[in-house]
Formats: C-alpha cells, sequence, structure tokens
C-alpha cells in the first residue's frame, strides 16, 4: 500500500494488428524474458490457428473467451478480532481483466507439449476452450466463485 499517493495506471497501447488492447496486455503477460516479438509471433500464429478452426473473427472468439474468464466474485482475507476471515468481494473491472489474462495464459502453458507441439497451438486451443465455456481457466474461474459463494456468511464483514 503506497505511503503518499495512489499509484497511477499506465496506458497499454492497442496492438499493431488487431488495434485492441487486451491483445496487447496478452502478448505482455505470454512475453519470456522480454522477448515481445517472439510473443507477439505466437500470439498471432495462435490467432490464425483459431480463425481456421473456428471459421470466424478471432478477435471476436478472443473476446468472448475473455468475457467467461472473468470472475465476478472472489475472497479476500480480513482481520476481525484476531482471526482472518475469507470475506467474498466483487472483482473489480481491471482486475477481472488482469485475472482472466492470467489464467488463460497459466492454462496454455500447463497444456502437455506431446499434445500441443508451440505455445501458438497451447493458446489457440485454451481460447476456443474458454469461448466455448470449457477448459482449464474456466475451471479456475469456477473454483474461485465456489469458494466465494462458500464463505457468503462472513460477507458482512465486507466494508
Amino acid at each position: 500500500m503506497p505511503r503518499r499517493r495512489r499509484a497511477k495506471s499506465r496506458k497499454t497501447e492497442p496492438d499493431a494488428i488487431f488495434g485492441n488492447e487486451m491483445v496487447t496486455k496478452l502478448i505482455n503477460r505470454s512475453m519470456k524474458d522480454g522477448k515481445k516479438s517472439v510473443s507477439e509471433g505466437q500470439i498471432y500464429k495462435a490467432f490464425e490457428i483459431i480463425s481456421e478452426k473456428e471459421k470466424n473473427d478471432p478477435m471476436v472468439v478472443f473476446d468472448k473467451a475473455i468475457a467467461n474468464i472473468k470472475p465476478t466474485m472472489e475472497v479476500r482475507p480480513r482481520r476481525v478480532g484476531g482471526a482472518a476471515y475469507q470475506v467474498p468481494m466483487p472483482v473489480r473491472g481491471k482486475r477481472q481483466d488482469s485475472l482472466a489474462i492470467r489464467w488463460l495464459v497459466e492454462s496454455a502453458r500447463s497444456k502437455p507439449n506431446s499434445e500441443f507441439h508451440t505455445y501458438a497451438e497451447k493458446l489457440a486451443a485454451e481460447i476456443i476452450d474458454a469461448s466455448n465455456g470449457a477448459g482449464v481457466a474456466i475451471k479456475k474461474r469456477e473454483e474461485i466463485e465456489k469458494v466465494a459463494e462458500a464463505n457468503r456468511a462472513f460477507a458482512h464483514f465486507r466494508w
């Protein structure tokens, strides 16, 4: 928590091909060792794979996948009288985007190399699964929301 003032949020520039900020965030989150051009190549290759498989605009599929992954509720610890309670809280918009991108990249990386040979193939498969309401990232969202629902008894500690 900053002592002086609230941290200014940085504006992310839209990507070169699709002109979408979420694609830029996906590129930046997928990047390893500062190699942005490699990450861009893999992301754009994944979008080509999506357009071939789905016979649809890859941006429509990507937007639908992100919308399906975004969580609405999460639990946050609150200290009350020496005990830490898991208090369910709604997720803010920017955090929703951040979590959705993070879970998408995490789930794509967790796919086995024997079935998918490149990161682009893994990511394309995960985006297609997420747009259809399946996949590892969707499971993660459901798990988080299930925990929030289970701790609804502590919702009165929200302030």
